[in-house]
């Protein structure tokens, strides 16, 4: 799929706002005020990944984008400042944003963000079901903010940045591993605190304990004897206790291990470095005993079963 391009220059200066409407209703993103209707510019460039992330690259004079869009699926957005100077508003005030800070928060709650000078941005909408076989703990309905001055928000910053960069020039099959990347920091910097939309209290210490187990879970998937009491012991908690803590995201050790498994092979079956694995090596790869069974759970999880997806996956 090649990347969608837009840009007002082909329009006559009167047409231009409501031809950038038009594109940020494309977008299903809600546009504010423009300022100066006579000497507006705006351009974009958007691609999208295989799991439906898209990314698009925005590049405007002073702007705003305000409001909500509830007509569409429930997904959670991002935006990195690239270059330029804005404000995030919120019921609580104004944040200044600084190149490199990155906004986030569910679709269909209200938002502002103003551009006060000519700027440059990545905004980025993952679609919450490509987000929630990792998102333990519920994000709660608020927008978050992160500076990225801060340790882990500037590595996640960095890596948004170098995707704005090349955005032209990525195919879709080399933007799965940034979505799964962006995937494991915005897990990571929920479960460290991060952001305005944080759990706090004992809920997100257990969230953020919980989270940090899962992360050792993903480097034993490829082990088929991987069990409830070998992550516990790994961690050095109680078998019991590593119950509670899945219990309190209702979710099971079981559930999520088949849930993680299940997706790394969904992955690989459309990924061009495995094309010469055949569906069997797949899920042996990923931990399951046998091919039947990952079949029937492949399809009881998405409704198709692998070959059939890996079919899907060739034809794009």
């Amino acid at each position: 799929m090649k990347p969608w391009q837009f840009t007002t220059d082909v329009y006559p200066r009167r047409e231009r706002p409501d031809a950038w409407r038009e594109a940020m209703a494309r977008l299903r993103l809600p546009i504010g005020r423009i300022p100066d209707a006579e000497h507006f510019h705006a351009q974009v460039t958007c691609q999208v990944s295989p799991m439906g992330v898209e990314f698009a690259l925005v590049t405007t004079t002073p702007l705003e984008i305000s409001g909500r869009n509830t007509d569409q699926p429930a997904a959670i957005w991002l935006s990195v400042l690239l270059d330029g100077e804005a404000v995030l508003k919120t019921d609580g005030g104004e944040i200044p944003i600084a190149p490199g800070d990155i906004v986030y928060g569910p679709t269909g709650v209200e938002a502002t963000l103003r551009y006060k000078v000519r700027s440059r941005h990545l905004f980025i909408t993952a679609p919450r079901v490509s987000l929630d076989h990792r998102l333990i703990a519920p994000l709660p309905r608020r927008i978050g903010h992160l500076s990225a001055a801060e340790g882990l928000n500037h590595i996640f910053s960095g890596l948004l940045r170098a995707t704005a960069d090349v955005l032209d020039d990525l195919t879709a099959d080399q933007l799965r591993p940034v979505e799964i990347a962006l995937t494991e920091f915005l897990v990571a910097v929920v479960a460290a605190g991060g952001g305005q939309i944080s759990l706090g209290g004992a809920a997100g210490a257990r969230a953020s304990h919980l989270h940090r187990i899962c992360q050792t879970i993903e480097t034993m998937l490829s082990d088929p004897e991987l069990t409830l009491a070998k992550v516990a012991e790994e961690d050095g908690v109680s078998p019991r206790y590593l119950q509670k803590l899945f219990a309190s995201a209702d979710d099971s050790f079981s559930r999520y291990l088949l849930a993680r498994r299940l997706e790394r092979c969904r992955g690989d079956l459309v990924s061009p470095l495995c094309a010469q694995l055949s569906i069997s090596q797949i899920c042996f790869r990923w931990g399951f005993n046998g091919s039947a069974h990952f079949s029937r759970a492949f399809r009881d999880r998405f409704g198709v079963s692998p070959r059939d997806y890996r079919k899907r996956g060739e034809a794009v």
